[in-house]
């Protein structure tokens, strides 16, 4: 499984056509695999009410922003594979920040299309929606509508670090490490790193399927990318997916973030076992 969704969703178009859909961790399930949690500044706590003798409390300061996400930003995609150019298309999309399970969050979405000749073979409709903190990006819930070759799959999946909340009608309890994030919002987290003060992050990512953890560095900056979106100068973030602490060495990924003010993903590079994909920048508003 891909990390990011502009990577998932054509490493799947190979994996899920040979492989049995693994199960969710749920919250009846045994431990998640040992993914450490992401090292991060801890939020500071509510102070204790102050007693009677002592002056009057100030107001509360304003809540958090949360990061700063562009509502209705849209991104398209092409994807090539090997020589195969625009085998499917992706759209990502940011929709509103509301109030969501008693948490500030983004409401994120991806569609992925499968495009002829491809399309003749493989036949794929996904929709993805992501509810994710506002400020963190971990996921709150997750969800995959999927029609892949005649068959349909729903899943909504809310996220839980106990296992003990109760499932809501017509979703699953998924229980998972603090501060996981599914893939559409580690894609918006990658994009406001400081990559010029921080080194490297690592943090737990579940795809609603399996929980990794990921490790992003960044590899260059400067690096010119040319797309059917324009030219643009970049920096190069280099991704690395582990399972159970083992790296996966069957694929490997690179994303380009433009150095403009919204650090747009404007390419990413996966090498997979049986080709090369490219998923480039095609259009955005």
């Amino acid at each position: 499984m891909a990390l990011g969704c502009l990577g998932g969703a054509f490493y799947w178009l190979h994996g899920r056509s040979e492989q049995p859909r693994p199960e969710v961790v749920t919250a009846s399930s045994a431990t998640a695999p040992g993914v450490p949690e992401e090292r991060s500044t801890p939020v500071a706590r509510q102070p204790a009410v102050a007693p009677s003798d002592a002056p009057a409390a100030k107001e509360p300061p304003p809540p958090d922003p949360g990061l700063p996400l562009r509502s209705g930003e849209v991104l398209e995609y092409s994807a090539s594979i090997a020589k195969l150019n625009n085998v499917a298309n992706l759209r990502l999309q940011v929709n509103e920040k509301r109030s969501f399970q008693g948490k500030n969050v983004w409401h994120m979405q991806a569609f992925a299309h499968t495009e002829n000749p491809l399309r003749m073979v493989f036949v794929l409709d996904d929709q993805f929606d992501s509810y994710s903190d506002a400020t963190s990006m971990a996921s709150v819930q997750y969800e995959m509508h999927l029609s892949e070759r005649g068959q349909k799959v729903d899943s909504i999946q809310r996220m839980t670090t106990t296992g003990r909340e109760p499932a809501p009608a017509g979703a699953t309890v998924t229980r998972v490490f603090p501060g996981t994030r599914d893939p559409l919002g580690m894609m918006q987290y990658l994009r406001n790193v400081d990559w010029g003060k921080t080194p490297e992050v690592r943090g737990p990512v579940y795809d609603g399927h399996k929980l990794y953890e990921a490790r992003a560095r960044r590899a260059s900056s400067g690096e010119p990318v040319s797309v059917p979106a324009g030219q643009f100068i970049t920096a190069k973030i280099d991704l690395r997916v582990f399972e159970n602490g083992a790296e996966m060495k069957d694929a490997h990924f690179s994303l380009y973030l433009a150095d403009d003010a919204a650090h747009t993903p404007v390419l990413l590079e996966a090498t997979l076992p049986f080709a090369v994909a490219r998923v480039e920048l095609v259009k955005r508003k």
